[in-house]
């Protein structure tokens, strides 16, 4: 018999807001995270906005020096759901039954430059830190989780690119489903603000140029042109519901369906038929026993590259029709792109919406798309009796993950 999921705590570390109420706040207020690099010299590159995360602190410096900051995010924000849960390994929950599904994009980048770095300068490129390997290497944060909250169940991070927190979550999800654990913490953590790895994504044109952070992250607007990179950690707490009910736990949201596919057509364009992302969202709608009438919310993958918004716009539109109302918006235009990390993200937003009965907007939506003509809900969110909530991930590499939310009934 298959088990049905819910979700039990959400954490956050973002460009808006270091924990869940900060995020929701601004998201709900419409204001971004997008300024100008701080990070590192912006001599000689292109692009010089991203949304960075301000004012963060780990708070132990000691253990902050052997992990990377993208392992630093994805602690923080377990830490948040862990304690929204209530969760507490060998107390309300078997430790062999709690596991980690905890990705990303590409791991401990930031380390790797700065390795280099240092062995470059030091004329000697076998001077490289013991801690390196350990640091950079993607499955560091599901381990350093399941080390932190003694979850000896299933542990290891599923690598996807952009949809790597949807994937993550969504096989979390079927973990549990089937009977596997009773606990899984799921989400994904990125930082790729490093210059030469920053440089990359710039020198691929994927990246907005503009000097204006109100014109940059602008998905669906007709000047879009790229996206502007976020960083951050999301993670949500699943546990199978009678096992959340048995211990009073108090429940955001069902997740219902789940759905992957491959374009199997370029590494880094989407399929300008929108066919493998159409079936992602079948695949999904299918899994929860519903119709697309059902959905009361998509947040798209809405990245602002030119692609991107009208391969998403085509495949919502094959499967929910040419003449659908049903809003889709962009908290990327908020929050920039995080790359492994965004399907955590905003699936942590989703929980909210389900909660909160408010659909997040698009911002800097000014100049509408003529050939883009979905509810991307722009500027200004809106209320709403939410019931499903769908949310899409779509990866370079052609990867695809959608997931849906449902308000928990019992």
């Amino acid at each position: 018999m298959e088990k049905r999921v819910v979700v039990t705590g959400i954490g956050v570390v973002s460009p808006v807001g270091n924990n869940v109420d900060a995020m929701w706040e601004s998201i709900k207020a419409g204001k971004h995270g997008i300024a100008e690099i701080t990070r590192f010299d912006l001599e000689g590159h292109k692009v010089t906005l991203a949304a960075e995360v301000k004012d963060f602190d780990f708070g132990d410096r000691r253990a902050a020096k052997r992990l990377d900051i993208a392992d630093q995010y994805a602690l923080v924000a377990a830490r948040e759901a862990v304690e929204d849960s209530g969760i507490v390994s060998g107390e309300n929950v078997d430790p062999d039954r709690f596991g980690i599904y905890g990705g990303t994009g590409i791991g401990g980048i930031s380390t790797m430059e700065h390795e280099v770095e240092k062995c470059v300068k030091k004329g000697n490129l076998a001077r490289a830190s013991a801690l390196l390997v350990p640091m950079m290497m993607p499955n560091a944060i599901a381990g350093n989780i399941s080390m932190e909250f003694n979850a000896k169940g299933v542990s290891f991070g599923i690598v996807s690119a952009c949809a790597a927190g949807t994937h993550n979550i969504g096989e979390a999800y079927r973990n549990i489903k089937h009977g596997y654990n009773d606990v899984v913490m799921a989400g994904g953590a990125e930082s790729v603000l490093a210059p030469v790895s920053f440089s990359g994504f710039a020198n691929m044109t994927a990246m907005n140029t503009t000097t204006d952070p109100d014109r940059a992250s602008i998905p669906f607007d007709v000047e879009r042109s790229g996206f502007i990179l976020g960083e951050g950690a999301g993670f949500l707490i699943l546990e199978e519901l009678e096992h959340a009910k048995n211990r009073g736990a108090k429940i955001y949201g069902e997740i219902v369906g789940y759905g992957a596919t491959s374009d199997a057509y370029h590494i880094t364009s989407p399929d300008p038929e929108g066919e493998g992302a159409a079936k992602a969202i079948h695949m999904a709608i299918e899994d929860a026993g519903i119709t697309p009438d059902d959905i009361d919310y998509i947040n798209a993958h809405g990245t602002g590259t030119p692609y991107n918004d009208a391969f998403e716009t085509i495949a919502i539109k094959k499967v929910f029709g040419d003449d659908t109302k049903v809003p889709a918006s962009s908290t990327k235009s908020l929050t920039g792109h995080l790359l492994g990390a965004a399907g955590g993200l905003e699936a942590v937003i989703c929980a909210k919406v389900l909660t909160e009965g408010f659909i997040p907007p698009t911002v800097g939506l000014q100049k509408p798309d003529p050939e883009l003509d979905l509810d991307y809900v722009p500027n200004e969110g809106r209320e709403a009796d939410v019931k499903y909530v769908l949310s899409n991930s779509l990866g370079f590499g052609g990867h695809n993950g959608t997931l849906i939310m449902k308000k928990y009934e019992d």
